[in-house]
């Protein structure tokens, strides 16, 4: 258990600081195998983003859409559940985020994505499925180095439909110390990247992943309880190989392990009902973005 708290703490910052703040479009596919488990994990995603101009001061309204489809294939017949009702989940988040230049060099980032997280089963929405998320975040980047360039991401980010469903903090530091190496410090999380040439880039990484989603009408659970959130997280390190066509697009290949991985059943209360068995430590995910 100190292990995954240490390990969740190292972590933590990771997947927002990568979390769409330069990102354009994105098409984004993630695959977990069911080696060592009973569930079999994948998830398609396409992003987009329209920033608005509103004035020559550098203010920004930043319209856009965030779409996956969730599939789980479970690997056994014998499950205290009705497995079909928990085949595919739905997550669409409708982004309004706002940006505006402060004093000192420092700049404003504040973000609110609306939306839903559902199975979909009854073909209908309702007040359940939905979600929201949030975050405001402070940027600065300093550039008395031309040669090392870095910059500074203090705020808090909250999700209602990620993996870990209570307000986080968003802290990164990043810093090219060398022509051809760079780092990403959080609270705190860390990476390394090397940058082979302009096209090719290799990172060592550590992140969270994930999802939480309604259950519509619910699941029955041992023939007595009723399921009616599925909550996935997992945290995971890896490495990750970047191919950059030009400046602003670029492919992602990560191979991860899974320190831990968790998927759980639980009621409207948010009681644990079911552990679905998760010991797969492979993770696999491929990533093609348009960036600012």
């Amino acid at each position: 258990m100190r292990i995954r708290l240490l390990l969740f703490f190292l972590f933590s910052i990771s997947y927002f600081s990568q979390a769409q703040l330069s990102d354009l479009a994105r098409i984004d596919f993630t695959f977990i195998p069911n080696k060592g488990s009973d569930v079999e994990y994948t998830r398609s995603r396409f992003l987009i983003n329209y920033p608005v101009k509103l004035n020559k001061e550098g203010e920004y309204i930043l319209l856009g859409i965030d779409y996956s489809n969730i599939h789980l294939r479970f690997k056994i017949d014998e499950l205290p559940f009705d497995r079909n009702l928990l085949n595919d989940f739905k997550l669409l988040d409708f982004t309004i985020g706002y940006t505006k230049p402060l004093n000192n060099g420092w700049r404003l980032g504040v973000r609110f994505q609306p939306g839903i997280s559902t199975n979909l089963t009854a073909k209908s929405l309702n007040s359940n499925d939905l979600v929201f998320s949030g975050d405001v975040v402070f940027i600065k980047k300093f550039e008395n180095d031309m040669d090392k360039p870095s910059r500074l991401i203090v705020g808090l980010s909250y999700s209602q439909n990620r993996g870990y469903v209570f307000p986080l903090p968003f802290i990164s530091y990043y810093k090219k110390f060398k022509p051809d190496w760079s780092y990403n410090l959080g609270i705190p999380k860390t990476n390394l990247q090397y940058h082979l040439s302009d096209k090719h880039r290799f990172k060592l990484f550590g992140q969270l992943d994930g999802f939480t989603s309604n259950i519509q009408n619910g699941a029955l659970v041992n023939g007595t309880d009723t399921a009616e959130i599925i909550n996935m997280s997992l945290i995971n390190g890896g490495l990750q190989y970047e191919y950059h066509f030009t400046d602003h697009l670029q492919l992602d290949l990560r191979a991860a392990y899974n320190f831990s991985l968790n998927n759980k059943l639980k009621d409207g209360s948010n009681n644990t009902l079911f552990t679905i068995d998760n010991d797969s430590r492979s993770y696999f995910r491929a990533v093609l973005r348009f960036k600012i």
